[in-house]
């Protein structure tokens, strides 16, 4: 995969994966919340100038071990594991298990080839889920807690961007979003893509079918949107940049 970096926007509280409530007769799968920019919340925190880890999840509703991953994951992200840097957990369901039974319905042909890349560019022999790519650099199978700490912690981090962001509604169904600042690392003539991700927490859904049948799965990070701003090339540091993004919603709008 060639150079990028990440910023990323994401809603709701975090929530964990449980059996099958009978009552839960009509569970939300959208829901209400603060746009937030994971670089704010970082600095925020006391992140200093270095980034955060980005920690990407590879995984699915079909699949029967995913299920345990979402919940490390989640865990990790509201801080059970005590983590000494700051991190952005993202994940991505992929399509390549719905012919089991169960079609995810946040599973894409997209994140299908996102992690093939990395597959080709990890030059592992095959692809599977749960699996969790830590700074683009390592993977390891997403139940591994001690193998997803350890890349955590060895992970190369960058200069954190001093990027802001300010946000448009244009359309009832379009998210627009206005990006200025500084990425902190000189590009070389190689360029990079800036790329923007927009996150869901807190979705549940009842699952009928396939290897995960009559479980009531919660997802958190799950990515609905990652679009390109921009792409730059021979900059140094201190270079400003600026980049506009049109987002199409889904079912329930952000607030502000």
């Amino acid at each position: 995969m060639g150079p990028c970096l990440l910023a990323c926007f994401g809603r709701q509280p975090l929530s964990s994966p449980s059996r099958k409530d009978p009552s839960m007769k009509n569970p939300t799968t959208h829901h209400d919340a603060q746009v937030t920019s994971e670089f704010d919340q970082m600095r925020s925190s006391g992140g200093g100038e270095r980034g955060p880890i980005l920690v990407e999840l590879f995984s699915s509703q079909g699949c029967a071990t995913s299920p345990e991953a979402e919940l490390l994951i989640s865990r990790l992200g509201r801080g059970d594991f005590k983590l000494d840097v700051p991190v952005i957990f993202l994940a991505f369901h992929v399509d390549y298990w719905d012919y089991l039974g169960w079609k995810d319905p946040f599973g894409s042909s997209q994140w299908t080839v996102r992690q093939k890349a990395y597959v080709e560019a990890l030059r592992l022999d095959t692809m599977f889920t749960p699996q969790v790519v830590v700074q683009g650099r390592a993977q390891c199978v997403g139940i591994d807690d001690d193998a997803i700490l350890s890349n955590i912690t060895s992970a190369v981090r960058f200069p954190a961007p001093t990027l802001q962001a300010t946000f448009k509604r244009p359309s009832q169904d379009t998210l627009k979003v206005c990006f200025k600042g500084a990425l902190r690392t000189k590009v070389d003539s190689e360029g990079v893509d800036v790329m923007v991700a927009l996150y869901e927490n807190g979705l549940v859904t009842n699952c009928s079918k396939g290897d995960n049948k009559d479980l009531v799965l919660s997802n958190n990070y799950v990515v609905r949107r990652l679009d390109k701003l921009c792409n730059v090339k021979d900059i140094s540091a201190k270079k400003t940049i600026t980049g506009t993004l049109n987002f199409s919603l889904w079912e329930v709008p952000f607030k502000y």
